[in-house]
């Protein structure tokens, strides 16, 4: 599954069983730190301790929109994280799926059940039957915000369907966000150079002590060993929430665009505020229903598309909106239900709007076998590979 992003394609580690698939976020200066992880096991041992909780997720699905292709079969790698048979992994390899089914370490294969799923952060959770005799290898959790640049960190995954394959690289970055994607705001992802390839997908990410610190989801393919992982702390906010109503619950204003950014205004000279330029709004969103306005016509900026005439949006709830640290500041404090006080500049008038959020609906461009029937890159069935590409998605644009 792919995601595009302007002229770079993030591609979600996902293998068809027919073939091979497939910004840093501002912060203040931080005083140097070292690894905290103090283990020094040698990669053999690493491997032994981790491979067993590694497991293969094989899914199966239907696609109602191809005639010629409509059975969909894909791999993925996921670990087992709790000895009641929880199995940690993507939701681009479960959710929407017809049939699960886990191969363990030891070669047996199981039936699996769906149990949640988030597509905004690419997190699921299957479960499988606990052995008759013995228990499960689980594997350990460890803490992502302890992870430092230059760190040792090693990926074990089920590449291009090679089962039990283990990578070894460094932390390349943490806290980088991808500007354009939905989670942008509110989830930093650790990029590494260790080798990330499509069949990895789900598949732990371990620091020198064997503890996993992220989950492998994404890659640069027009890059050399640029991967991503979703930080296990974010994983484990969300797991409660997960195995309690199968999804995560959150506030939805219903906006897609991008900040106003002085460039913009100094090359076009029109009377543009600072704030939030409302690019496009979302169907049946809290947004639309109270009359926020998307843009109206396109102009292209270096390369990049900016629909302008649309509402900007200059505070929320009397907070200036000035940069993205601070918009993601206010969408934490936010839930559903809650009342939202907007102030819109709207063809040189101050406008102040209020409405209340609902809880996000799985949007389009969320799942990878809509937003691939909607045209957006082919279907999954006849390339072989799951597709998804977002809409209006590139870098400085976010939607909330």
């Amino acid at each position: 599954m792919s995601l595009r992003i302007g002229p770079l394609v993030f591609i979600l580690a996902l293998l068809s069983v027919a073939g091979p698939a497939a910004a840093q976020a501002p912060q203040a200066p931080r005083a140097p730190q070292v690894p905290v992880a103090t283990c020094a096991s040698p990669l053999p041992v690493l491997y032994d301790q981790v491979s067993p909780t590694v497991v293969t997720i094989t899914s199966i699905s239907i696609n109602p929109y191809e005639s010629d292709h409509r059975l969909e079969r894909a791999l993925g790698s996921g670990v087992i994280i709790d000895p009641s048979g929880l199995v940690l992994t993507n939701s681009h390899v479960v959710f929407g799926r017809q049939v699960l089914t886990v191969t363990l370490d030891d070669g047996t294969t199981l039936p699996a059940t769906f149990v949640g799923a988030d597509p905004i952060f690419d997190v699921a959770l299957v479960r499988i039957p606990t052995p008759v005799k013995g228990t499960l290898p689980v594997a350990m959790l460890g803490d992502s915000s302890q992870l430092v640049v230059g760190e040792d960190v090693a990926v074990i995954g089920n590449p291009l369907g090679l089962d039990q394959t283990l990578t070894h690289g460094i932390v390349s970055a943490v806290n980088r966000a991808v500007p354009g994607a939905a989670w942008s705001l509110t989830e930093p992802m650790i990029q590494t150079d260790a080798s990330i390839n499509p069949g990895n997908s789900g598949g732990p990410m371990i620091d020198p002590c064997g503890r996993v610190v992220g989950i492998t989801t994404a890659i640069l393919p027009e890059a050399q060993n640029i991967g991503f992982a979703v930080p296990v702390n974010l994983v484990k906010a969300i797991i409660p929430q997960l195995l309690e109503k199968g999804r995560v619950v959150r506030p939805w204003l219903g906006v897609q665009g991008q900040f106003v950014l002085p460039e913009l205004k100094d090359l076009l000279k029109v009377p543009l505020v600072n704030g939030f330029l409302v690019e496009a709004v979302e169907p049946g969103s809290p947004a639309e229903k109270q009359g926020v306005r998307g843009g109206l016509f396109e102009l292209t900026i270096e390369g990049q598309p900016v629909l302008l005439g649309g509402d900007i949006i200059t505070k929320v709830n009397d907070v200036l909106l000035e940069d993205p640290g601070k918009l993601a500041k206010l969408l934490e404090a936010l839930k559903v239900g809650s009342t939202v006080n907007l102030t819109l500049f709207r063809e040189g008038k101050v406008l102040d709007v209020t409405l209340t959020l609902t809880e996000r609906p799985i949007l389009l461009w969320d799942v990878p076998a809509r937003a691939s029937a909607a045209g957006a890159g082919g279907a999954a069935g006849t390339t072989g590979s799951a597709a998804m590409r977002v809409p209006t998605a590139s870098p400085g644009r976010f939607r909330f």
